[in-house]
């Protein structure tokens, strides 16, 4: 059974004391949407900066498929299922962020739902790298070769009743109405957040709040 945890600090301990294996330390924050992963990748990437550590954040989104793609295999509903992201072009790109100088990668704009090219960069000098997103763990062909790539992961165990409280507050905050933000929580989201629960395989850490 994964090792629980509850304090940031020793959070925080424990992904600085984290041994690498290649040149830079990947460390994957995995989560179900709405699970705060954003939020504490950028809290550990602060606190590692904070120690001397050059550190910085990769996010999984910018591998989105473009909504054209989407909308052309009749997967627009399902927006941020696995199968909406490039995984192979993800899977790269981690595997030389472990090894290779400078690395640009894509990012995700949400308020404009799409994915901008080359718009990140992993310079020369960084350490550590935490990476961030749904399904850093999965087991499922197109995934599960980002496992050993990880120096450390860390799962957010959030319960389902406050994923989708939270999940409601994002898109109200979008503009949808009531109805049609429980619609989008229940009909994509929370099955994201059930693939990530039910396929992803054990963390080294999992974080409680």
């Amino acid at each position: 059974m994964a090792d629980r945890i509850n304090s940031f600090d020793a959070l925080v301990g424990a992904v600085s004391g984290a041994p690498r294996h290649q040149k830079r330390r990947l460390i994957a924050v995995c989560g179900a949407p709405a699970s705060g992963k954003s939020t504490l990748a950028a809290a550990l990437c602060d606190a590692l900066l904070g120690m001397g550590v050059p550190t910085c954040v990769v996010p999984m989104d910018g591998f989105h498929l473009d909504n054209a793609i989407l909308q052309a295999n009749g997967s627009l509903d399902r927006k941020g299922a696995p199968h909406t992201f490039d995984s192979a072009g993800f899977a790269s790109l981690i595997s030389r962020c472990a090894q290779e100088d400078t690395v640009y990668y894509p990012t995700f704009d949400r308020a404009r739902d799409i994915s901008i090219g080359a718009s990140g960069v992993v310079s020369g000098d960084i350490d550590t790298i935490v990476v961030e997103g749904n399904y850093l763990l999965m087991q499922t062909p197109g995934w599960r070769d980002l496992l050993e790539l990880w120096d450390m992961s860390v799962y957010l165990d959030v319960p389902a009743k406050e994923l989708k409280k939270r999940l409601m507050t994002r898109w109200l905050d979008h503009g949808l109405s009531p109805a049609d933000a429980a619609k989008r929580a229940e009909q994509n989201d929370m099955q994201n957040a059930r693939t990530v629960i039910e396929h992803s395989a054990k963390a080294d850490l999992v974080f409680t709040q």
